[in-house]
């Protein structure tokens, strides 16, 4: 409905006069942009449309009917948009805002279920004042007391639209003030702390525990937005599912905390680890075996003193988190090795198929046995039909591949340390015992099976702690966000940044950490987003790993039994920038059949897909990457289907089928391909990426400066032609480690060590190590390349670069060296010579665009700020917030939140948001201007004609000041 009111108004426009055709275009762009903004729920959360939702017993007949319409309705999509080029960069940011109830006597807070009131209203003043230069939208979230808003129109691709950003945001918070009631207040906080924790008494008006919706036994059913689509995706959830969600976060364990009483601390004060100053690790989604053994009170976590450490899952499991190597090895007669297969059953005569001897990545198929996918995603056959002759052998991850032709597109497992090689050609060594790795986990390990279960086994690998625990959707779809959309000016650009993004996403979520307490405790962890993994987590007991009586579930995907080793809402599991050969490379990569595979060898970790869906959409001409991308979306189930849209959705020209799978996959970084145009007056939006990650901030300076840094990065990274490729494996350790406490200031972070081309001829690695950067650095930059650009003779047709098509080969090295461990401030500030840090990177791109002054000043005040967050001179939110807690003279050090400590911290967080306390720890010598209700809405120079009366009461104001009696008196004189 907004889309097209606001498309036909400005199309309108468009034929007053030809003079301001150029402007309208411009205007009309916004719009685009704005309608974008105003579905970020939609895109996010799924259609809100009208209409009686199914129950899940009534949706089921429906499910494989949506899944392969989905996929159709993708593949008409994108053949009718896969053209777009040439859009410029129009992107925006989503913030969420809880809105809570103080009682200033009984000292409490509770949350106020006025959300959709409070919207509305919202909602009802912007359409008065919608022909205001700056406007804000308001949407709905999951709880009935939160609110989503977004800028009224979109920024632009120039800098003096990166100070609108917290412009709008002030805005925003100015207008929310407008529409509080009394003793309400809406500051930005990540997660109230409270939830769950009050019982009957935990909302205003009051709500009963419990429910058919969630069953919770901590929080009831009429906390969650009244819209039925929600109640539905609840409830759907938890019956895919089986059996409530379950959520356990580690407890903090403070000198007091009652559940550590019997508790046999390691050595080392309370905030170690294990005995070290190593980070805590919380696996998140992986909790299945610790809560079989132990029960809801109890989990396992692990602490990061060394890669090593991560390989290993909650517990005794022994989950794949990584591909697996195979030695091809054909024992009979003649036989040379496998041909590659496009699917089961189907040979691919490709030149360069693996021989005996080879080394290939991947993984079993479950659903189809005797099978394995590859990392390029081709497929092999595990032994003969009869089982007789065994083709593939799983080997060490020392080992790495031979084929020479696999060498030349890069290095075939760029994950493991070329030190540890052992020698391929000799097939009986590899297959004498040795190196076997039956059931082994990691992909830096170099431990043999019996090391591996020594291991696992070993007291030292298990500590088990106390839990927060949580049974209901909204202890983690109650948590608020910071989000930004970006659109790509094509498909290509998109789905890079996608990649680049997804690296980033770990590292942005450490640095803006905000997640302290959960269910009236303090959590040993920092950030939301494991809590809500676990709150959305459909998986059934099967594919979660476990045994499951009741699989096969026929009409679920997969049959209820695919593997899927990660939630609906989790990193991504696949890179989706397949990259392309350059002009003149095109004969020799169909020869090699290589432009039929997926091409990026940083796809470490197992990517369970529906085959049928990769095949529809590989036969429909979408490449590799793409296809397996999508099909992994579609390995999940539709949650909420409507009567009435089931068969009726034409797959040609709309694309619900596709969202209710896509929009109810919540992972770090979202691809959103452009909508359909229902109407000529619909404005054009292009292809975006969603960056999904951050967590909200307190201020809107704060979260100004992230957003605008985050929007700096993509330009970074696309003007410098830098790759962050690294594999997802160590993406997914990130995420993990970006969890633990304090993260941002002691913790260590995979990150890729050359973001631009190595010299030819180095190994990445030591001594002969030549960059760039490290040129620069060193004063070596040559004369004759000061006004040249890097790669000018290596631009095509589309003005992309070699090094942005072949990133995803891995091209060239020893590329297991290209990344290591770095601190965060070295990642924000640079290591040594060879990397730069993001920060001075940002400060170069802008030096290089000729920012403005004026743009340019607040945008090194931000830039000061993330600094110093990063070095640890200023504090994450989620670490103020915690020693606020602590100090506070109501805390008795045993890790609980009363009603007091939640009411004091729910104020100040919203004072410090208005500007009214200034927080040196966590702000430094920024002051936030007071936000009031002044200046929310445009005051309008009115004509209409007023009231005697009124016109006399006015002046009688007046009459009563001393100035004016001063005139009176001379003038009567």
């Amino acid at each position: 409905k907004f889309r097209s009111e606001r498309g036909t108004s400005f199309a309108a426009m468009l034929m007053i006069t030809a003079r301001y055709h150029h402007l309208l275009h411009c205007l009309i762009l916004v719009v685009a942009f704005l309608a974008q903004s105003c579905e970020g729920f939609t895109l996010r959360m799924g259609l809100l449309k009208v209409g009686t939702p199914k129950s899940w017993d009534d949706s089921k007949k429906d499910l494989r009917y949506i899944r392969r319409a989905g996929v159709n309705q993708f593949i008409s999509t994108y053949n009718r948009v896969k053209h777009f080029k040439g859009d410029n960069l129009l992107w925006g940011d989503e913030i969420e805002y809880g809105i809570f109830k103080l009682d200033d006597q009984g000292k409490k807070v509770r949350i106020a279920l006025r959300g959709k009131e409070v919207m509305d209203e919202l909602n009802r003043k912007e359409k008065l004042n919608e022909d205001m230069a700056e406007g804000c939208t308001f949407v709905p979230e999951y709880g009935a007391w939160m609110v989503e808003s977004t800028p009224g129109r979109p920024y632009t691709g120039y800098t003096s639209d990166l100070l609108r950003v917290e412009r709008n945001m002030r805005l925003r918070r100015k207008r929310m003030l407008t529409v509080l009631g009394e003793n309400e207040v809406a500051p930005t906080m990540s997660s109230f702390p409270m939830l769950g924790a009050m019982g009957n008494d935990g909302s205003v008006p009051p709500t009963k525990v419990g429910g058919p919706i969630t069953l919770s036994d901590y929080i009831g059913d009429g906390i969650i937005n009244p819209h039925p689509r929600f109640g539905t995706l609840t409830a759907n959830i938890r019956q895919r599912r089986g059996e409530k969600v379950n959520i356990r976060v580690p407890l903090f364990r403070d000198v007091n905390t009652p559940e550590f009483d019997n508790y046999h601390a390691p050595a080392g004060d309370v905030d170690g680890c294990c005995g070290s100053d190593s980070q805590q690790l919380w696996r998140y989604g992986k909790g299945d075996p610790s809560q079989e053994k132990y029960g809801n009170d109890l989990l396992v976590v692990g602490c990061s003193t060394n890669s090593r450490d991560e390989q290993f899952q909650d517990g005794n499991s022994v989950d794949m988190v990584t591909l697996q190597k195979w030695l091809v090895d054909v024992n009979c007669e003649g036989c040379r090795g496998l041909f590659y297969r496009s699917a089961p059953n189907v040979i691919v005569p490709d030149a360069d198929w693996p021989r005996n001897g080879d080394i290939v990545v991947g993984s079993e198929i479950q659903d189809v046995p005797g099978w394995i996918r590859l990392q390029n995603g081709y497929y092999l056959p595990m032994h003969s039909d009869d089982t007789k002759i065994q083709f593939l052998h799983k080997v060490s991850t020392r080992t790495n591949p031979s084929n020479p032709e696999m060498k030349r597109i890069g290095s075939g497992t760029p994950l493991f340390r070329a030190a540890d090689q052992g020698d391929t050609s000799d097939i009986a060594s590899l297959l004498a015992g040795k190196l076997s790795v039956e059931n082994q986990t990691s992909d830096t390990a170099t431990v043999s099976t019996e090391e591996a279960t020594s291991v696992d086994t070993d007291e030292s690998r298990e500590s088990v702690r106390a839990a927060i625990h949580m049974d209901a959707m909204a202890f983690g779809m109650g948590c608020c966000c910071l989000q930004i959309t970006f659109q790509g000016k094509d498909i290509d650009e998109s789905r890079f940044m996608y990649d680049q993004l997804a690296v980033l996403a770990p590292i942005m979520m450490a640095l803006t950490a905000s997640t302290p307490f959960l269910k009236g405790r303090i959590a040993d962890t920092d950030a939301r987003w494991g809590i809500i993994s676990e709150s959305v987590d459909d998986r059934t007991l099967a594919e979660r790993g476990r045994i499951d009586p009741d699989a096969p579930h026929d009409v679920l995907s997969g049959l209820g039994q695919r593997r899927l080793y990660k939630s609906r809402y989790d990193c991504i599991s696949t890179y989706i920038y397949q990259g392309a050969f350059f002009p003149g490379d095109e004969v020799e990569a169909n020869k090699s059949g290589l432009a039929n595979r997926v091409l990026n060898n940083y796809n470490d970790i197992p990517v369970p897909i529906a085959e049928e869906s990769y095949q529809m959409l590989r036969e429909a001409g979408i490449d590799p990457a793409l296809s397996q991308h999508v099909a992994h979306l579609f390995a999940r189930d539709p949650l909420v289907i409507f009567e009435g849209a089931v068969e009726e959705v034409d797959d040609e020209t709309q694309t619900e089928h596709w969202e209710s799978i896509q929009s109810t996959n919540w992972q770090s970084v979202r691809w959103k391909p452009p909508p359909p145009r229902n109407s000529p007056n619909d404005p054009h939006i292009g292809w975006r990426t969603e960056f999904r990650s951050m967590e909200l901030q307190l201020t809107d300076f704060e979260n100004a400066a992230f957003t605008a840094f985050t929007v700096l990065l993509t330009r970074v990274i696309l003007t410098f032609d830098l790759n962050l490729y690294i594999p997802l494996s160590r993406v997914d350790s990130n995420m993990q480690r970006a969890h633990s406490r304090n993260a941002a200031a002691k913790g260590k972070f995979f990150f890729r060590r050359h973001m631009a081309p190595l010299e030819e001829g180095d190994d990445g690695y030591g001594v002969r190590y030549n960059s760039m950067f490290s040129r620069a650095v060193n004063g070596d930059t040559p004369a004759s390349s000061a006004n040249s650009t890097r790669g000018a003779d290596d631009l095509d047709a589309e003005g992309v670069s070699r090094q942005r098509r072949t990133a995803p080969f891995a091209p060239g090295s020893n590329e297991e060296n290209a990344y290591e461990e770095m601190t965060m401030a070295e990642i924000m500030c640079g290591k040594g010579d060879y990397f730069p840090g993001l920060i001075p990177l940002v400060q170069a791109y802008l030096d290089y665009i000729n920012c403005d002054s004026i743009t340019r000043t607040r945008l090194d005040t931000y830039l000061d700020f993330i600094e110093k967050r990063a070095t640890g001179e200023l504090v994450t939110p989620a670490t103020w917030m915690r020693n606020y807690v602590r100090t506070h003279p109501a805390y008795k050090g045993d890790s609980v939140i009363t009603d007091e400590i939640a009411y004091d911290l729910v104020k100040i967080c919203s004072d410090i948001g208005l500007g009214k306390v200034h927080i040196p720890e966590l702000l430094g010598d920024v002051v936030i201007d007071p936000i009031t209700t002044e200046g929310a809405y445009e005051v309008k120079l009115d004509s209409r004609r007023a009231k005697n009366g009124h016109i006399l009461e006015l002046l009688t104001r007046y009459k009563s000041r001393e100035s004016f009696k001063s005139t009176t008196t001379e003038a009567a004189v």
